[in-house]
């Protein structure tokens, strides 16, 4: 593992030194006519623009060529620390003149040599045993570099973002990010600003072609004056308008899309862009509606002496980080402020310099070169916490980012009375363009008293967060990575791996005939002489009993290793699989539905009959669309088709549920579509059918449809189908 982190950092650093000499090549010619009776440039202009050029090349050349034989011929006994540390050393003591740049790409490039060979530092200390040699020398050039991030943090952030106010003090932009705003009944994208002393919420205004971008205050409270409490039970909260959450995820098929049609051009127009350039328009239009209607989480801001504001955000993290920010500002002795109309444009007016987020986080407005993100599954474990100093009840909450925003994905079950939580608990959590995990560790409150009457409203409390990227080449491997979140003292400890979609939705039969996952369903129910596999039976009875009302039943991930446990007992046949499903959580139940369906052999609609239902679906005629729909459940196997109608029955009840579990019919198909039809890896190899790597892709879209379909069709029976032979062909 050693030898893998420094050949990678290897490989960068030669990337580096080539763009290095790439600048150094016209830095020679126009130095040498500087001092010629016809220069191009000024000595002095030449210096500025090569600053330090020569010397920071020589620096890195002298680190590649003392590392590369040692990878050349590796040696578990050798030590690098020391490598690193003069590294390190000589690097941050180049004056930094971030005044002036070579290129706008490479101003903060040394800088960022410098946190690249931190995270790299980090990744070697995890891998040399605390003995050897190398330890003490790669924790010193940590140390220094650390050191040296922080003091360049603190030396460009006040330079950066301070506006002087007209008595002569310093106002700081600390923080600053697009929040949607609910004003006047609708949702609006606004561009919020927290200043040292006060909260500034902006609009951009609509400019002409040309004209500078400007930004309109829509309000500002002095921090001196912010609460996050309503002072009266009977102020009247504005209608949060909520829309259902089947229409945000055909948004996100539709982004999907276009995604792939970009792609597509791309390849074909091999540099005419006006179609692609059309295409990204569209999808940026689509990806802030998603940005501006996802969101549900509120979080409330209020003036002690005036009006309540209401921003409704995707993200708890994402509130705790406002919430904190302004509260630790309020710590300091802040006095109210008045500002005058000249003093507020000024101000309003500095906003567009000081932002540091340019643009909203869609992926429209990022260039392909940059990370698309992971797609595929991530296998996540939450092992342990500790440095909490009193007990308490506590559980961690998972969040990756999709389509711009964050979403929670999975929960820890609650540990009781501890400093020392030990959950162990392995998720399995669907990514879809994912760049970054997120956990949250909460304590639980049973206080009935505390309740919020908001919905969304999340009363426990966080006792820290953190976050992590998801760097492909760490997480792709086959083994688990370790890690762990530092937070407000406390320290969680995680594993992780990454599942790429290709291998994660392939379907192996399994060898053993004896149990039931892997095996065709027609080898189960005549081994069982049911017409439902008992699996199914089971599980739909117990998520009946006691899952109808639970928020998520079917979306939120089970916890792995109790889903593994179902599956092994119901593969071995085991006489305490009832004992189980009665203690077992919930969602490890329909977890290990999910998971059976997703491991039979060939899809519960079979491969035969795939194409068929993939071109019924999509004809236009209703007539037609419900004969051909219904005649390809017909001919579907009688095991087939009774377990698909009793799955069929036992969604529709949960979605009966809808208010209370927030699982519409959509949801459900959306869930369940892939799972019951996609086809299985010998029907890909076949080349009859091509598997997409996107999760919205064309083929996934049509069978969450087929689904949605019947879902959406009234009762159907198996007597009912089976005496109904109309006379049409069979083929679609």
């Amino acid at each position: 593992m050693k030898k893998l982190v420094l050949s990678g950092f290897l490989a960068s650093e030669e990337i580096y030194i080539n763009q290095l000499e790439a600048l150094l090549l016209p830095m020679r010619p126009l130095k040498a006519t500087a001092t010629s009776s016809q220069p191009v440039l000024t000595i002095q202009q030449v210096e500025t623009i090569f600053y330090k050029i020569q010397d920071i090349f020589e620096i890195h050349k002298e680190f590649y060529d003392a590392l590369f034989p040692h990878i050349q011929q590796w040696d578990e006994k050798v030590a690098v620390g020391h490598l690193f540390q003069k590294l390190v050393r000589v690097a941050i003591n180049q004056p930094t003149n971030l005044s002036v740049t070579h290129s706008t790409a490479l101003l903060y490039k040394p800088i960022d040599r410098v946190t690249r060979s931190t995270l790299v530092l980090h990744d070697l200390l995890k891998h040399t045993p605390k003995d050897h040699p190398d330890f003490p020398l790669l924790q010193d050039a940590l140390r220094i570099s650390q050191n040296f991030l922080s003091s360049i943090n603190e030396e460009i952030d006040p330079r950066r973002t301070a506006v002087t106010t007209p008595k002569g003090e310093a106002r700081q932009l600390v923080k600053d990010g697009f929040l949607v705003e609910v004003s006047e009944g609708s949702r609006k994208l606004r561009h919020v600003f927290l200043f040292t002393d006060l909260l500034l919420c902006a609009k951009m205004k609509k400019t002409s072609a040309g004209r500078h971008q400007q930004y309109e205050c829509k309000w500002y409270i002095p921090l001196a004056d912010l609460t996050f409490q309503l002072l009266d039970d009977s102020d009247v909260l504005p209608h949060i308008q909520v829309l259902p959450e089947h229409e945000i995820e055909e948004m996100k098929t539709k982004i999907s899309v276009i995604k792939s049609e970009i792609q597509k051009e791309k390849k074909a127009l091999k540099g005419q862009s006006r179609n692609v350039e059309r295409l990204r328009k569209k999808m940026n239009e689509q990806e802030s509606w998603l940005l501006l209607h996802s969101p549900t989480i509120p979080f409330r801001i209020h003036n002690k002496h005036g009006k309540s504001y209401l921003f409704l955000l995707s993200s708890d993290y994402e509130r705790s980080e406002w919430r904190e920010s302004i509260q630790k500002l309020q710590r300091k002795d802040l006095q109210t402020c008045q500002l005058s109309s000249v003093e507020l444009q000024v101000l309003t007016s500095s906003c567009f310099k000081l932002r540091t987020v340019h643009n909203i986080p869609v992926t429209s407005y990022k260039d392909d070169e940059e990370t698309p993100g992971l797609y595929g599954f991530l296998h996540v474990i939450v092992h342990s916490a500790k440095g909490f100093k009193e007990s308490a009840n506590l559980y961690c909450t998972l969040e990756v980012d999709s389509y711009g925003y964050f979403v929670s994905k999975a929960k820890t079950r609650v540990f009781r009375d501890t400093t020392e939580p030990q959950w162990n608990e392995e998720f399995e959590i669907e990514l879809e363009g994912s760049q970054c995990l997120r956990i949250l560790c909460y304590e639980k409150c049973y206080d009935k008293t505390k309740l919020n009457k908001d919905d969304n409203e999340i009363v426990d409390i966080i006792m820290g967060k953190g976050q992590v990227q998801l760097d492909p080449q760490t997480v792709q491997s086959k083994n688990w990575h370790m890690d762990v979140i530092e937070m407000n003292g406390i320290k969680v400890e995680f594993s992780m791996k990454f599942t790429s979609r290709d291998l994660s939705l392939k379907r192996t039969p399994s060898k053993k005939q004896s149990g039931v996952f892997g095996v065709k369903i027609s080898v189960v129910t005549k081994r069982e002489r049911s017409k439902v596999p008992y699996i199914v039976r089971q599980c739909i009875e117990e998520v009946e009993k006691r899952g109808i009302d639970e928020v998520g039943i079917y979306r939120i991930s089970g916890v792995a290793t109790d889903i593994q446990a179902l599956k092994a007992a119901f593969d071995t046949n085991s006489k305490d699989i009832l004992v189980m499903l009665s203690d077992m959580d919930i969602n490890a139940i329909a977890g290990t539905l999910k998971l059976y369906f997703r491991e039979l052999p060939e899809p519960l609609l079979t491969d035969r009959l795939y194409p068929a239902f993939m071109e019924g679906i999509a004809l236009s005629d209703p007539a037609a669309k419900e004969n051909c729909m219904m005649h390809l459940l017909r001919s579907l196997p009688d095991p087939n088709l009774i377990t698909f109608l009793s799955l069929l029955e036992h969604l529709k009840r949960v979605a009966d549920n809808e208010p209370i579990n927030k699982m519409s019919l959509h949801n459900l198909g959306t869930v369940f579509g892939p799972t019951l039809l996609r086809p299985s890896e010998s029907e890909v190899t076949k080349g009859h059918i091509t598997l997409a790597t996107d999760i919205w892709s064309h083929d996934v879209m049509a069978q969450v449809q087929v689904l949605l379909y019947y879902l959406q069709h009234p009762p159907i029976s198996f007597a009912e189908l089976k005496r109904n032979t109309l006379y049409f062909s069979t083929d679609v």
